[in-house]
């Protein structure tokens, strides 16, 4: 049965949260203030209609935007959008005991997003291939025509991308194409294709990548169709792009936080650039410091390290290989350091977090997209003496419950 119910404020995944309900119950693609019918009695209710609307309700950008599970706030005016991102930072260092003005959250435009991962799988009629992202809360796929956020060269890719789908997608499970966007064209790392599939099978499959243009093809690891190899560039350096290789989503938020990062620093002579990835802050901080990049991944150092062989105009970049989650830079290893960046994965760094809080290293920046583990290293810092001088949200995720942000800590 449906009932009408009023929306109280936001929560984290960006559903709105019911007035009085204990326990919480949540709606999706609701806005506070609203009075909304809903049917379902669980803990995320459906949204059935909107019997009074916020004045904060804007239209969303996207056709498929309701449907499609990639976006849950399109619908909330600008004010209203940032206001619960920044939101979402104040509300996890809260938990953590800390109090925090978080700087104005930092906005990267539509149709920037140089990443993605879609899923395809095979239609009910034969030939048919369904190729999208999930729908919110069902095992359906939403078929996708277009998408505002990522970039135009990416969309544009979609028939394409469908096209080589239907060549290796299994009979059994689901697809997913990871698609990238490099300087010379569209890099595809396809996982969970068919594991049975012919010789003659593969050839129509490259053939397919070799008339879409794309730049690399890989099949569940294994390259089946290179015109040219992957490069992106970072902070002016050419860098080859290993096959399913982490990246910033957008190019615009990369920049803004690898100035931020620099800006941190200042005039350190030795950065430590920790879960350095291929370089996205040792690129730019070599511009003006010594760095030693660690690093767990060996493709990526060895793309990092090919890069710096290239380059002009930086400072010394020594790499090396290192899992910081279970052998972290010890106090005796940190003293040869000015400053120290670390950008771990979500999970944090709380090992290298307590390492650094016993430390005297004058600058720390954590760099996160998880604000709950960002948070629980901050205590761990600030309980060592450090002091939290700045902290800056960065929406490379445009629309989706997660946010960027840089911190600064000075002892």
């Amino acid at each position: 049965m449906s009932e009408t119910v009023t929306i109280a404020k936001l929560g984290g995944q960006g559903h709105g949260e019911v007035a009085g309900a204990e326990p919480r119950r949540f709606v999706p693609f609701t806005l506070p203030g609203e009075d909304v019918e809903v049917d379902g009695d669980g803990e995320v209710a459906r949204l059935v209609s909107v019997q009074h609307a916020s004045p904060e309700r804007i239209a969303p950008v996207c056709q498929h935007f309701g449907r499609c599970g990639g976006c849950a706030l399109q619908h909330a005016s600008p004010g209203l959008y940032g206001a619960w991102k920044r939101d979402l930072i104040i509300t996890a260092f809260a938990q953590r005991g800390l109090d925090v003005t978080p700087e104005p959250l930092i906005s990267v435009p539509l149709a920037t997003r140089r990443r993605a991962v879609f899923t395809a799988r095979r239609g009910r009629q034969a030939g048919d291939i369904i190729l999208g992202f999930h729908a919110a809360r069902e095992d359906v796929i939403i078929p996708l025509s277009q998408c505002p956020v990522l970039l135009p060269a990416i969309s544009a890719a979609l028939p394409a991308l469908r096209a080589l789908a239907a060549c290796v997608v299994s009979r059994r499970k689901e697809l997913r194409l990871h698609v990238t966007a490099a300087d010379n064209g569209l890099a595809v790392d396809v996982s969970d294709a068919a594991d049975d599939l012919t010789a003659s099978q593969r050839q129509v499959a490259a053939r397919t990548a070799s008339q879409a243009g794309f730049v690399r093809v890989t099949l569940n690891g294994e390259t089946l169709s290179q015109r040219d190899e992957p490069i992106i560039t970072v902070s002016g350096v050419a860098v080859p792009l290993p096959i399913a290789a982490f990246l910033q989503a957008t190019r615009p938020s990369e920049q803004a936080m690898a100035e931020l990062v620099c800006t941190a620093v200042g005039k350190a002579k030795h950065v430590a650039d920790l879960f350095a990835g291929l370089g996205t802050f040792s690129l730019a901080l070599a511009r003006k410091a010594k760095v030693t990049a660690v690093e767990s991944d060996p493709v990526a150092l060895a793309a990092l390290t090919t890069a710096t062989r290239h380059a002009r105009g930086l400072k010394p970049i020594t790499v090396r290989r290192r899992d910081l989650m279970r052998e972290p830079l010890s106090t005796y290893e940190l003293r040869d350091f000015d400053a120290v960046v670390f950008d771990p994965p979500r999970a944090g760094a709380a090992a290298q977090a307590s390492m650094l809080a016993a430390s005297r290293m004058p600058v720390v920046v954590a760099v996160s997209c998880n604000p709950a583990t960002l948070a629980r290293d901050a205590r761990t810092l600030t309980d060592g003496g450090y002091t939290l001088q700045r902290l800056t949200p960065v929406d490379q995720f445009l629309f989706a419950p997660h946010v960027e942000a840089i911190a600064v800590f000075q002892i």
